[in-house]
């Protein structure tokens, strides 16, 4: 990718910017239900119903991690338990950045405005970005677009707050199923994947690749 100034970068959050402890918590609750064996298979159904469960019309973020959780019980034939539902959701406001996220963004944040599209709730999504440090002009959610991602409904809404085209901004995530696909499909055209190895890659997409943030300035000649 040649260095490309755009008016926005846009950013998913979890993930890419927040550390993701999805993961971290079904091997919290689950091991007295699932092996130790089994719990990465477990891992990866939590993940693919969560994905499931946001294709559709939008609804509470809340309700997305209930049914997720249930389902993935339901799959395994082990005991649901709401209160490790509940427990997962209310624990996503605590989750902070990853090390190499706010030096680098702060930086870049002096000569180009940085945006958030993220599926999150409202009542989330503050907290997380306050621990990231650095400035953000825009925070936008699933809850205000009424749709997740990887719906392109959720990168309309985007475009249509912001006043701008696709190719106006350059959009960074760690995810091609939620983001880089769609963005991709929308016609963003400068896009960069954060490779955290919590998903997979493709180089159909075209993407310039980083191992982390501290890469991201010099994409944009800083």
């Amino acid at each position: 990718m040649s260095i490309f100034k755009p008016k926005y970068i846009t950013f998913d959050c979890y993930g890419t910017l927040i550390r993701f402890r999805m993961a971290d918590m079904a091997r919290e609750y689950f091991p007295d239900r699932v092996s130790q064996e089994d719990m990465p298979q477990l891992v990866a159904d939590f993940a693919a119903y969560r994905l499931d469960e946001v294709l559709g019309a939008w609804k509470p973020y809340k309700e997305v991690i209930h049914n997720a959780v249930e389902r993935t019980c339901k799959k395994w034939n082990i005991e649901f338990r709401e209160s490790e539902a509940l427990s997962i959701y209310e624990a996503v406001p605590t989750w902070g950045p990853h090390a190499d996220v706010p030096e680098p963004l702060t930086k870049i944040a002096k000569e180009i405005p940085l945006v958030i599209l993220s599926n999150a709730s409202d009542d989330q999504i503050q907290s997380n970005v306050d621990k990231l440090i650095a400035p953000f002009e825009h925070v936008y959610t699933a809850q205000q677009a009424q749709a997740y991602k990887p719906r392109l409904q959720a990168f309309e809404y985007m475009f249509d707050q912001l006043g701008c085209n696709p190719e106006d901004v350059l959009h960074v995530s760690s995810s091609l199923r939620y983001d880089l696909m769609s963005a991709h499909d929308i016609g963003i055209k400068n896009t960069v994947f954060v490779d955290r190895g919590h998903g997979p890659s493709s180089s159909y997409y075209d993407y310039h690749v980083i191992s982390d943030i501290s890469g991201l300035p010099a994409i944009v000649g800083m």
